[in-house]
């Protein structure tokens, strides 16, 4: 994989109808799996508004008290697993009263990190409840099992929050408030999307004050991670997530990566630059206990 041989005319994004991502086209990839990619970040203008002198600030206790019992940080696997199955009636109803205390509030009325901290505990925490719901009543395998209509796998069209008389989803909130507004790659590696493959339920509700250190060591240790990246014979896997939001982590494919170089393990930095082809993997399994 030389630097010499990349494109950097290459997109990342082909029609929103029929979302592929055009990896293809980057002149040292081999045989990818193509995947339908994300919604594009495209800002709710409704929430770009802050208070940057503004002190308030939220209790996440019921949420933390809610990880520190379910959320199992320490699996050999490296993957967080969370126990929805074993979340107790009382816990339910306090997760779900968390969730309506967060949506009493108008998040333009914070700062930017407070703001960002709540979206990002609203969005986990919205995941974990549907999950949670779900397994009252059925088994399944994967969250696109959730699906939000015949032809949508997955919750993330489901209007599932109402903030400030808005009615939103989980997609909104990702791709319509979080990655416009902050433009933070790193975001991607503390959304959960109750997978196997992806970002890893962070095990410590986020804050102001300590949303800055917990975002530095989610993407370390994701990409510390096989599933992030790993070599298989002469070829490169990555996941999913580099295809799916290419942009939000590089302008080009050099940038991108450099990118690689710079934040993975040292053993993976010189086949980075010798494999012979890259291919994008992503595993839906539930983040459930074995």
């Amino acid at each position: 994989m030389n630097s010499n041989k990349i494109s950097s005319t290459c997109r990342a994004w082909a029609n929103r109808s029929f979302i592929l991502f055009v990896f293809g086209c980057l002149g040292y990839l081999g045989h990818i799996s193509m995947a339908t990619a994300e919604p594009q970040a495209k800002l709710i203008e409704f929430w770009d508004d802050f208070e940057d002198e503004s002190d308030m600030s939220l209790n996440h206790a019921p949420w933390q008290e809610i990880l520190d019992v379910y959320l199992n940080d320490q699996h050999p696997s490296g993957i967080n697993r969370f126990d929805y199955e074993r979340v107790s009636d009382q816990d339910y109803s306090k997760l779900e009263a968390y969730l309506a205390y967060l949506q009493r509030f108008d998040p333009r009325q914070f700062n930017r990190d407070e703001a960002k901290a709540y979206w990002i505990n609203l969005y986990n925490a919205r995941v974990v409840e549907l999950v949670v719901s779900a397994s009252k009543s059925e088994s399944f395998d994967s969250i696109r099992e959730l699906r939000s209509g015949m032809f949508s796998a997955g919750p993330w069209k489901r209007e599932v929050f109402v903030v400030n008389l808005q009615s939103m989803t989980l997609d909104d909130v990702q791709h319509g408030v979080i990655r416009p507004l902050w433009k933070d790659h790193r975001t991607h590696f503390v959304l959960t999307k109750a997978s196997l493959g992806g970002a890893n339920l962070p095990k410590t509700a986020f804050t102001r004050d300590n949303i800055e250190e917990l975002l530095q060591i989610a993407e370390k240790q994701y990409l510390s991670h096989p599933r992030a990246v790993r070599v298989d014979g002469d070829r490169i896997i990555l996941s999913s997530l580099f295809n799916w939001y290419a942009d939000d982590f590089a302008e080009d494919s050099a940038l991108f990566l450099e990118y690689l170089r710079s934040n993975v393990p040292a053993n993976l930095v010189t086949p980075l630059s010798v494999a012979g082809g890259t291919r994008f993997e992503y595993d839906w399994d539930l983040n459930k206990p074995d």
